[in-house]
C-alpha cells in the first residue's frame, strides 16, 4: 500500500496515525529525537514487520533509505508547557524541519501532508474560524514560538506544491485529545483529568468563559487519512465543531470522574484564545469527514487510560 515516512511518530498523534496507516497495511518509518514523544507509545509496534523507528532530529536532516511514496510532518512540540520549555527547537522543527521533510519529499518523489494547528488563527477575530481567515497572531508574544512556526511551515509547503509541483496536503488541526496524552501534557485536558483524578482544585484561567472544542483522537485520524487520499493542496480545518465554556468542560470532568474538586481561577496567560471553534464545511464537502465520537464517549475513554497510566 505504499511507503509511508511520520515525523513525530512517537508522539500522542504521529503514533495514533502510524497505527492507523499500519492497519491500513501500509509500511511506516517512524522519525523522532523523543523531546516530547515517548518510545511507550509505540513500543507495542515494534514486533510489525511493517514497521521501523530511527532516533532522528528532523531539524538536522530527514533520512531514509529506499523508496518513499508520502511523509506525513507531525515532528514539534505541540502544547504550551513544552513550546515554552522548547521555544528555538519548536521554530526549528517548524522551519529547518518542514523544509527537510519537504525536501525528501521533493527527492523521493513524495507526497507531503503537514500537520498544521489551529494556532494559525491565533486569538481569531472571527469566529467560527473558516480556512480563509488569516489569523491574528503576536510574533513576539509567548506562544510566538508555535504559531508563526506553523504559519511559515504552511508557507513553505505552499512554496514546494507551486514550485515543485509537491503533492501536498495541510491539515489544522484543533483541539484533540484522547488516549496517549501525557499526564504532564499542560493543554487542558490532561490537566483537568489529572487535577480531577487527584482531587485537587481544577486550574481555570481567566473567569472560564473562553471557549474550546475537542475532538477525539480517532475521529481526527480519520479525517487525516481521508485528507492523505485527496488530491486537495489547500489548508483543511479538522476539529470538533461543538463548542463548549473551559468552565462547562471543568464541571463535565469533575461530573464524569465523580471528583471532590472545587474550581480555582488564576489569570488568563497571554495571547491565550478566547474563542477556539472549527468551520469543518471545507472538510464535510471535500472529505466527506465530520467527527463521530461525542464528548462523553470519547472521555470516557481517556478517563481509563488516564487511571490506568497514574497507577503505574
Amino acid at each position: 500500500m505504499g511507503r509511508c515516512v511520520v515525523t513525530g511518530g512517537a508522539g500522542f498523534l504521529g503514533s495514533h496515525l502510524t497505527e492507523k496507516l499500519l492497519r491500513e497495511k501500509h509500511e511506516v518509518v517512524v522519525l523522532d529525537n523523543l523531546i516530547t514523544g515517548s518510545l511507550r507509545n509505540i513500543e507495542h509496534l515494534g514486533g510489525n514487520p511493517l514497521f521501523l523507528f530511527k532516533k532522528e532530529n528532523v531539524s538536522e536532516a530527514v533520512l531514509v533509505d529506499g523508496q518513499v511514496d508520502f511523509i506525513f510532518h507531525f515532528a514539534s512540540p505541540a502544547s504550551p508547557i513544552d513550546y515554552l520549555e522548547f521555544p528555538i527547537p519548536t521554530l526549528k522543527v517548524g522551519a529547518m524541519g518542514t523544509h527537510n521533510a519537504l525536501g525528501a519529499a521533493k527527492v523521493k518523489k513524495a507526497g507531503f501532508l503537514l500537520a498544521s494547528t489551529s494556532e494559525v488563527y491565533g486569538d481569531p477575530l472571527e469566529h467560527p474560524q473558516k480556512e480563509t481567515y488569516w489569523g491574528n497572531v503576536n510574533p513576539i508574544g509567548p506562544r510566538g514560538v508555535y504559531d508563526e512556526a506553523k504559519r511559515y511551515a504552511e508557507s513553505i509547503t505552499m512554496a514546494y506544491h507551486r514550485c515543485h509541483k509537491i503533492p501536498t496536503r495541510i491539515a489544522r488541526i484543533f483541539n484533540t485529545y484522547g488516549p496517549r496524552m501525557r499526564l504532564k501534557d499542560g493543554r487542558i485536558v490532561p490537566n483537568f483529568l489529572s487535577q480531577a483524578l487527584r482531587g485537587e482544585d481544577l486550574t481555570v484561567y481567566g473567569n472560564g468563559l473562553q471557549t474550546r472544542s475537542f475532538c477525539f483522537v480517532d475521529d481526527l485520524i480519520e479525517g487525516i487519512y481521508a485528507l492523505f487520499q485527496k488530491d486537495f493542496h489547500d489548508p483543511v480545518n479538522l476539529g470538533n465543531p461543538t463548542e463548549l465554556t473551559v468552565l462547562e468542560f471543568a464541571e463535565t470532568i469533575i461530573r464524569m470522574t465523580k471528583s471532590s474538586s472545587k474550581i480555582k481561577y488564576f489569570s488568563l496567560p497571554e495571547d491565550d484564545p478566547k474563542v477556539r471553534k472549527p468551520d469543518i464545511q471545507r472538510a464535510e464537502k471535500v472529505l466527506g469527514w465530520r467527527p463521530k465520537t461525542s464528548l462523553e464517549e470519547g472521555l470516557e475513554k481517556t478517563i481509563y487510560y488516564f487511571k490506568k497510566e497514574m497507577r503505574q
